[in-house]
């Protein structure tokens, strides 16, 4: 296998220009390529700006950034790409325009050339089979601001060379991220194991017991969370968090435990997408939120109900082989901030009391949401 020194990035949106500059930065040379040839003009611009930024900043010197910018190179012919170690797409996520891409770019790199997808929702093994030799396909998902963000997600496609992970996460340790290797399921480890913290606390509104203000304030106030659940949303943007959470439901056999809310439906499709909007579960037009912080009791009850659904899907990914402990944990605080690993956070409030308190939410709803993981049941029964 190659050094990964000249790298192909398809795809000059943010996405597509964040991972060139993370592999630019690492002294890669990458060919950037777009079929908006003024889209990739203009984000490499965009990049010019950021990195001015962090000279100002003290963050890079002068020299480094003209270096970063040195390295990436637009080009106007997929072709172009011939002479590539490893290719990343970074399109939009449709799996007939991927697979049609990958077809294509077989056809032009070398047969030792890597065939990588940034997906965050499809399937990876589904990708890889448009290819003749899938063996060298993989996925490597970024999060967004990729140069920002230090979690990558590996996902080996079931056709995937078995040292082929191994060698990625090398490659994206050199480039000073945070690699995690994650089994080809819907929504990989992150989108998988965090779908509760925001259905559950869209869940919590739709029975009245307390509003968006109050839920986002216990999850910080007592759990530690950067964000709470709806601003986390709100910044997101409720279109993308609703497609997601509709993917993972479908891909999942439409499996109750993973089904979207209705409200979150609702306000995508009246164009309450949060930030971007300037209105979603909060009104950004008016800053003054008014919050309950008298009753403890209720911020406690709302904050470890997300809590346990949170640590029970994460035993869970564990325990269907999604991912090692460890790197269920990583990928958690690493992709979303969260303040703890939830397997660890398991550990810590034991995991009795998370059988315990799913035992009690099921038995007061008998919903599927709330069944207990069979590893949490073993757990508990080892405490």
């Amino acid at each position: 296998m190659a050094d990964f020194k000249n790298i192909g990035i398809v795809g000059a949106g943010s996405m597509g220009i964040g991972i060139a500059q993370i592999a630019s930065t690492a002294g890669c040379s990458v060919l950037l390529y777009d079929n908006n040839s003024a889209a990739a003009e203009k984000s490499l611009n965009s990049l010019d700006k950021v990195l001015f930024r962090l000279v100002e900043k003290g963050k890079i010197t002068s020299i480094k950034k003209e270096e970063i910018l040195a390295n990436i190179q637009i080009i106007n012919s997929l072709e172009k790409l011939n002479k590539v170690e490893l290719v990343i797409e970074a399109v939009i996520e449709n799996e007939g325009i991927k697979q049609s891409l990958f077809k294509n770019l077989e056809t032009i790199v070398s047969s030792s050339c890597v065939l990588a997808s940034n997906t965050s929702s499809l399937s990876i093994t589904a990708l890889g089979s448009s290819l003749s030799d899938p063996t060298r396909f993989i996925g490597i998902h970024f999060f967004n601001p990729a140069p920002v963000m230090p979690l990558v997600e590996i996902i080996p496609a079931l056709q995937s060379d078995t040292n082929l992970a191994i060698k990625i996460k090398k490659l994206m340790l050199k480039w000073h991220k945070t690699p995690v290797i994650a089994k080809d399921t819907p929504g990989f480890i992150v989108n998988r194991v965090v779908r509760p913290f925001y259905s559950e606390a869209l869940r919590i509104y739709e029975e009245q017991i307390a509003d968006f203000s109050t839920i986002d304030y216990a999850m910080k106030e007592i759990g530690g969370f950067k964000m709470g659940p709806f601003e986390l949303m709100d910044f997101i943007g409720n279109d993308v968090n609703y497609a997601v959470t509709e993917s993972v439901f479908k891909s999942f056999y439409y499996d109750p435990k993973y089904k979207p809310s209705i409200i979150q439906k609702q306000y995508a499709a009246a164009g309450w997408l949060g930030r971007k909007s300037s209105k979603g579960y909060y009104d950004y037009s008016n800053s003054t939120v008014k919050v309950d912080k008298e009753d403890q009791i209720l911020l406690n009850q709302i904050f470890e109900r997300i809590l346990v659904l949170l640590i029970n899907d994460a035993v869970e990914a564990f325990y269907l082989g999604v991912a090692s402990k460890e790197d269920i944990d990583l990928a958690v605080m690493k992709g979303v901030n969260y303040p703890k690993g939830l397997i660890q956070w398991g550990e810590e409030k034991t995991f009795s009391w998370v059988m315990n308190t799913l035992d009690d939410l099921y038995e007061k709803y008998h919903e599927d949401r709330y069944r207990c993981s069979k590893l949490v049941r073993d757990w508990a029964k080892k405490n």
